[in-house]
């Protein structure tokens, strides 16, 4: 009876260590879905709407200008942040924030986004932490899934900062 129990115990451990590697390899390498907090990304993602990442293009090296990403924070890894890609390495990018008189411009170093909010005055973004290595990428925002009247794919940004010349 023992070995019986023993051996059922054994099996089910066995098979929630298999699902939970399908579930780490799931969420790892092809999507999970997100819940985005804050106003950073206003007005084209609102508080806690729910958003589908899909984590392959982050291994293939193609996220673009213009994609929405979830990444792990530089000054805070325990925590994603979601923003805008605004530059890519090699581009020139503006660092200095929309009030400021001065405008500065910087290039985004190999291996390295630069990322913003669309909302710049309410963001701590690029402009606050400089270039975001490519490794804390999560994956690209896809598409909205909730709240239902906005379901669909996410607008273009509103404050057009993507500059396109290197």
């Amino acid at each position: 009876m023992f070995r019986r129990v023993v051996g059922k115990t054994l099996g089910i451990v066995g098979y929630a260590i298999q699902y939970g590697c399908i579930a780490h390899c799931t969420f790892e390498y092809i999507g999970e879905v997100v819940i985005c907090a804050g106003p950073s990304m206003e007005p084209t993602i609102q508080n806690y709407d729910v958003l589908v990442c899909e984590n392959l293009s982050r291994h293939l090296y193609s996220i673009n200008r213009g994609d929405v990403i979830i990444a792990k924070s530089p000054n805070k890894p325990n925590i994603n942040i979601c923003k805008r890609v605004i530059g890519l390495e090699g581009d020139k990018v503006c660092t200095s924030g929309p009030s400021d008189l001065i405008k500065r411009h910087s290039y985004v170093p190999k291996g390295h986004v630069w990322l913003e909010g669309d909302n710049l005055q309410n963001s701590t973004d690029s402009r606050t932490y400089g270039p975001v290595p490519y490794a804390l990428i999560r994956g690209r925002v896809c598409f909205r899934i909730w709240p239902f009247s906005t379901l669909g794919a996410l607008q273009e940004s509103p404050n057009g900062r993507i500059l396109k010349d290197k």
